[in-house]
């Protein structure tokens, strides 16, 4: 194998899995801010706290197994090239705005659930809603990558 062309391919792998990462860890965070100004609030007037925000602040992070196949798809790939530095980068910012906005949409949703302790299914399917979008992008990546043999 061309070192140069090999040098892409893992360009391509880290960027991927890189930019997925980040964006689960913005999102998280995000919504972990949240979650933790709710639990103060209620800790404050001495009631409960809801331990169900917790699968709000996870949801992001499930972003960063996409970027990791998508990864380990490509490392299978014996052709290598400037196809999957683009590729790697495209994808990886793709999934990981999803996993971002992820976690602003489970900030609101661990206000929401704080303030009224009510509607977790319906937050829980817009969060569904958002990852879809990371879950299309994985699928037509994979897709994509299979042509390469």
């Amino acid at each position: 194998m061309d070192p140069v062309m090999m040098q892409f391919q893992d360009l391509g792998m880290g960027l991927v899995l890189g930019l997925s990462a980040a964006g689960s860890a913005a999102g998280a965070g995000v919504a972990g801010m949240a979650a933790i100004g709710a639990w103060k609030k209620k800790f404050s007037q001495n009631k409960p706290a809801s331990f169900m925000l917790l699968a709000f602040v996870g949801a992001p992070l499930t972003q960063t197994i996409y970027g990791m196949i998508v990864m380990n798809r490509m490392y299978e790939i014996t052709v290598q090239g400037p196809a999957l530095w683009g590729i790697g980068a495209f994808c990886g910012f793709a999934i990981g705005l999803s996993a971002y906005f992820q976690g602003k949409c489970a900030a609101c949703a661990c206000d929401a659930m704080e303030e009224t302790g009510k509607g977790f299914g319906n937050y829980m399917i817009i969060l569904g809603m958002t990852e879809t979008v990371a879950l299309l992008v994985m699928a037509f990546t994979l897709g994509i990558l299979g042509r390469f043999g």
